[in-house]
């Protein structure tokens, strides 16, 4: 049987009206409306709760009190407001107000789950109050279009990005995670198979500029910068040299450095100044190779679009890398996917998922990864290279890449520079939306944008297996340094009275 929520008052607009009820609602329940041979689709998105009795300008809770033992339970009204999402058929807003005091009806579930129904759609959760309607995104529209999913610490996002990926692998889907905790890696994915990818560049493959800001070489380090620019050239050539005849690979940074060196030699006795400006260019580049040796590779390894395994989650662990080394590997691998994808030369899109991307796509500093991440947010749904940008701080991330995302999972949220900096970005987030972010629950969440048909609170599906991003439990891991020191001790005590020492 159809439940009545209420009728309509005050002046209705084509986006919204206000209605009064008897009965409790819930702010994410969906309604309909019936008008112009239309039934409309509407969401409580917010609700107040009150009583005639007693009135806002009350000031005396002993009063109050009496009126409660006189009235008994006192009758009680609710207030809410209504967001229309369009008419059932296409979600297309209507041109004409409803009239005022108009029924409103919930939705019955079998409405819901046609809005909610897609064809090329992946499962993530059902709607936070009818969980009987499963709730579906679009995948084309998701990966071509972008997704970002926010939240504050332990609100779930973690949960919600290992949902999505497991259900892409049930479609075939190719991803490559940057996985700066190293966590990934240590699921089990029942969709699918996943591959680890060592964090890894070809050194050749990093610009001038990109050697100057690691090597720390400064705008006014004139000679620095002219003798680093010649070992590059000097290292280019034997690069090119080795694959016209076809020999083994060039270490490239230590064809810079054997430049340097011979150099080095040469100006000792005859130009102190340039001799210094050599050595310390050389001194740096040790440096370099002692710091960030891991990550470079002369072969064809370093290549990511030849490491890239398709129909799997393919996962680089950053979690031993600093920020800088993160920044190079994230930039290049970036680059190399979307000039491959551009020039046809991979074969299959990718959705690249980037873990703690404020890190690298921040709103105040500015990152070799940044550009790239900023242009394929633009350009990627035209070749096919999709963007999930996943950070429990908001406030941080890059303003203009985040308005180029067109779909939002949003979690608890609870700080309001963070609110306030997803709402400037995104258009789709009302008032009365952003209110709910504080209130939801861990696995709770607000979704929006064209891979969903109407704005959506939802339950997130929980991922059965290892969930990464999970607290520790602090009073086990104490408990169990204890035993294990007691351990320790008490066989360096029968070692002793072995030996009868």
């Amino acid at each position: 049987m159809t439940k009545i929520i209420g009728r309509s008052i005050g002046e209705t607009e084509t986006g919204s009206l206000e209605f009064i009820s008897k009965d409790l609602s819930a702010v994410g329940e969906y309604v309909c409306i019936e008008y112009n041979n239309q039934t409309i689709l509407g969401m409580i998105s917010s609700l107040n709760r009150g009583s005639i009795m007693l009135e806002s300008d009350i000031r005396n809770p002993d009063l109050v009190e009496k009126i409660n033992e006189l009235e008994g339970d006192l009758e009680h009204y609710v207030r809410g407001e209504v967001m229309i999402l369009g008419d059932i058929e296409n979600l297309q807003i209507p041109r004409i107000p409803a009239p005022p005091g108009i029924t409103i009806r919930k939705a019955e579930i079998d409405e819901l789950k046609k809005v909610f129904q897609k064809d090329q759609a992946i499962k993530i959760g059902t709607v936070l109050t009818q969980p009987e309607v499963d709730v579906k995104v679009d995948v084309n529209k998701m990966v071509s279009r972008h997704l970002a999913i926010l939240a504050m610490t332990g609100a779930g996002k973690s949960n919600t990005t290992t949902v999505i990926i497991d259900q892409l692998l049930a479609k075939n889907g190719t991803m490559l995670v940057f996985d700066m905790h190293s966590e990934y890696g240590n699921i089990e994915f029942k969709n699918g198979n996943k591959k680890r990818i060592a964090p890894k560049i070809n050194p050749k493959n990093l610009s001038i500029g990109e050697y100057k800001k690691l090597l720390k070489v400064g705008e006014n380090a004139v000679n620095q910068e002219k003798y680093l620019r010649d070992a590059h050239k000097y290292a280019e050539a034997k690069v090119e040299d080795a694959k016209e005849l076809k020999d083994e690979p060039i270490n490239f940074i230590e064809e810079m450095k054997f430049f340097l060196s011979d150099k080095a030699n040469q100006l000792e006795e005859v130009n102190k100044s340039h001799y210094e400006s050599v050595n310390q260019v050389l001194f740096k580049l040790e440096g370099l190779q002692n710091r960030y040796g891991y990550l470079f590779s002369s072969n064809d390894e370093s290549s990511i679009t030849k490491t890239i395994q398709p129909g799997c989650v393919n996962i680089i662990g950053l979690g031993s890398v600093d920020e800088k080394g993160v920044d190079i590997i994230v930039k290049h691998a970036l680059t190399e996917i979307l000039t491959e994808r551009k020039k046809g030369k991979l074969q299959f899109p990718v959705f690249c998922i980037i873990e703690e991307a404020h890190m690298i796509v921040s709103e105040r500093r500015n990152t070799d990864s940044k550009y790239i991440i900023s242009k394929i947010a633009r350009e990627g749904r035209k070749f096919g290279v999709g963007l999930c940008l996943v950070s429990q701080s908001p406030k941080s991330l890059d303003s203009e890449t985040l308005s180029q995302v067109n779909n939002l999972i949003i979690l608890r949220l609870v700080e309001p520079n963070d609110q306030s900096h997803v709402q400037k970005s995104s258009e789709s987030l009302s008032n009365d939306l952003l209110k709910q972010l504080p209130s939801l629950n861990i696995g709770e969440a607000i979704i929006l944008g064209q891979m969903t048909n109407i704005p959506t609170m939802v339950k997130i599906d929980e991922f059965k297996g290892k969930i990464v991003g999970t607290d520790l439990d602090i009073l086990q891991e104490w408990e169990k340094a204890v035993k294990m020191e007691v351990e320790e001790i008490e066989s360096q005590d029968d070692e002793i009275d072995d030996f009868g020492v």
